[in-house]
């Protein structure tokens, strides 16, 4: 018999039919007049009932129905009765796919630490918690495709294997089909890249922007969905060494349009996870809750999950320049108090406390900073006119025609810029900053020939899930987390 998913049936509840659930066993209960089995076949956070009499199942079939184990069940749908569930399955048949030996199965029911589950990442996505994220995930990632393509971008695939450093950072994984115990050298004694398979030094790129670039300037407007990665040697909650980025580039845009971009974005992709993924969030945001009540009071967060994410859709972000928001920085209590960790001053490039502190405490709304120092900036970013300048007329340095957008509990989520269209301004930079700019002559070809005002900014795909569902860690918001000392599965 075909069998219909446990979230379709639950939305149809089709009383009086008959049906087959397939599915993994999370509970088993006996009692003296039924056996329940509670089935979850991953479509939804919600489990499906299914109930036979005592005397109906074998010792022996009763003995392979464990948690964890795969069965498909057929029976009638009937209305519940008991409370939680408005239908349960009164079971006429029971197979059994794979059974789970009880002793050996990791996930019994019982509470398991986060840091339990990544060391069997291979199971996790069986939890409740692991499959709601997951789930959210996947809503995210259509939500972000479906809204580039309503908005007339073109989705662009941009290379995985480059030569290029797009940020200048230089912390790249590189790749070779070199002999690593005996690689062929040069006259100098250094390693020979031109016998290598790609006749050059090849890395797994950082960002996608740079190639993202051209395509803007043929296509109008592009966007990259894909995977990139980074040799940072970081354990904090915050960092991955692989992780996905979403790299809108856009001809013809300025400061002004990128910002209006990036908060309907945002805005757009988290009201379409609070559309369609009401179950898992409800799930999610109940358990922040009770997270939240071990917490210290001062440390317990003022928004709940729910009210984070309306917080951000349903307000319009505030736009101030760096210079503006280091001004109310220094004249905060906390800076006064010496109460941040991180000293506030012009130039230094502000940290997740400050960040907060102007979302969470002093707008109490998403912001936009724009205009940050050059020097603190990538080589490719536009820059200003004049140097910045606050309202006592004092003068600082140059600055950048670059955008952060910040967001309650997390700081800094989307990073941007108009770039630099000027040929000359832009080696001038590149040298500034030790970029050889021969090394990347066809992206200077783009202003060369035919230059032309572009904008485009970068949302690390993690973040986002983050932010989405709640979750504290970074590594848990990904199938498979890779990250120092950490390439299992």
């Amino acid at each position: 018999m075909p069998y219909q998913s446990i979230q379709q049936l639950l939305k149809t509840a089709p009383v009086g039919t008959v049906v087959t659930v397939k599915g993994w066993v999370r509970t088993k209960r006996e009692s003296k007049n039924a056996v329940f089995i509670a089935l979850n076949d991953g479509s939804t956070i919600n489990t499906i009932q299914a109930v036979a009499q005592p005397d109906q199942l074998s010792d022996d079939l009763l003995r392979l129905i464990t948690t964890g184990a795969c069965l498909s069940v057929t029976g009638e749908l009937v209305e519940s009765q008991g409370s939680g569930q408005a239908v349960e399955l009164k079971i006429s048949d029971v197979l059994v796919y794979g059974p789970a030996d009880p002793d050996k199965y990791p996930l019994q029911p019982k509470r398991h630490s986060l840091e339990f589950l990544r060391e069997i990442a291979h199971l996790r996505p069986r939890t409740n918690t692991f499959s709601a994220i997951l789930r959210v995930r996947h809503a995210l990632a259509f939500a972000v495709h479906k809204y580039f393509n309503d908005n007339g971008f073109y989705y662009l695939n941009t290379p995985i294997i480059t030569a290029s450093d797009a940020e200048g950072a230089g912390e790249m994984f590189r790749v070779t089909t070199l002999d690593a115990t005996k690689p062929p050298l040069t006259e100098e004694g250094k390693v020979d890249y031109s016998q290598d398979f790609f006749g050059r030094e090849t890395n797994l790129t950082v960002s996608g922007q740079l190639e993202g670039e051209l395509g803007a300037m043929a296509l109008g407007k592009i966007y990259t969905f894909g995977p990139t990665f980074r040799a940072e040697n970081s354990n904090t909650t915050r960092h991955l060494a692989e992780f996905w980025m979403i790299e809108p580039e856009m001809a013809f845009h300025e400061l002004e349009d990128n910002m209006a971009l990036a908060e309907d974005f945002v805005k757009t992709v988290i009201r379409y996870a609070l559309d369609n993924c009401a179950d898992d969030l409800a799930f999610l945001d109940n358990r922040l809750k009770e997270e939240e009540k071990t917490k210290k009071k001062e440390e317990q967060s003022e928004l709940s999950l729910l009210e984070k994410l309306r917080f951000v859709v349903d307000n319009e972000f505030q736009k101030l320049t760096y210079t503006d928001a280091i001004e109310i920085l220094l004249n905060s209590k906390p800076a006064k108090k010496g109460q941040f960790q991180y000293e506030v001053s012009w130039g230094v490039d502000l940290q997740s406390e400050h960040e907060r502190y102007l979302v969470e405490k002093h707008f109490k709304k998403p912001v936009i900073l724009t205009n940050y120092p050059r020097a603190i900036k990538a080589f490719y970013m536009k820059q200003d006119d004049e140097p910045a300048t606050n309202d006592r007329g004092q003068v600082f340095g140059p600055t950048v025609r670059a955008m952060d957008v910040l967001f309650p509990g997390i700081g800094e989520i989307i990073g941007g810029s108009q770039r630099e269209d000027n040929y000359d301004k832009l080696v001038a930079r590149m040298e500034e900053v030790g970029i050889e700019p021969d090394a990347l002559w066809w992206y200077l070809d783009t202003r060369r020939f035919g230059s032309a005002p572009h904008a485009g900014f970068g949302l690390g795909f993690e973040r986002l899930v983050l932010f989405v569902t709640g979750m504290g860690n970074i590594r848990d918001v990904i199938p498979f987390p890779r990250a120092p000392k950490q390439a299992e599965f």
